[in-house]
């Protein structure tokens, strides 16, 4: 998927702007870099376009994942850097959504594993088989 249409698609979904929704799309994928292990965080970055990517890579040195829950997810998206607290909600779900359609079932389903139930419980079900398939 192309940077353009993962952002019109977050906008779409979460009824935002596309300069919110690329706002956001940031915000929450380096959040969800902080809440995976660094690898699946790079896993899932090599699938993704560089403007996206860039936020799902961590600094050297940080392996291990944080654990917190979607609620706390949210509250952290909403406390980065011109993000609108009071689209944050929406714009995560938005953005995991949409990750779910860019890249391949089993990464998305590993990067997943790593999160709380609460997580899968927001994620909108994308077509038959989710995801796209593997190249």
């Amino acid at each position: 998927m192309e940077y353009q249409d993962f952002i019109n698609a977050v906008a779409m979904r979460a009824k935002v702007s596309t300069d919110e929704a690329a706002t956001l799309t940031g915000a929450t994928l380096a959040v969800l870099a902080d809440r995976i292990s660094a690898g699946q965080a790079e896993d899932l970055a090599y699938q993704l376009p560089d403007e996206l990517a860039d936020h799902l890579r961590t600094p050297l040195g940080r392996e291990r994942a944080t654990s917190f829950g979607f609620e706390e997810f949210v509250r952290r998206v909403g406390d980065r850097p011109n993000v609108d607290r009071a689209h944050a909600d929406a714009g995560v779900r938005a953005v995991l959504t949409t990750l779910r359609e860019a890249v391949t079932r089993d990464e998305f389903e590993n990067a997943a594993n790593q999160l709380s139930k609460d997580f899968w419980q927001v994620i909108e079900p994308v077509g038959a088989g989710g995801g796209r398939s593997k190249r």
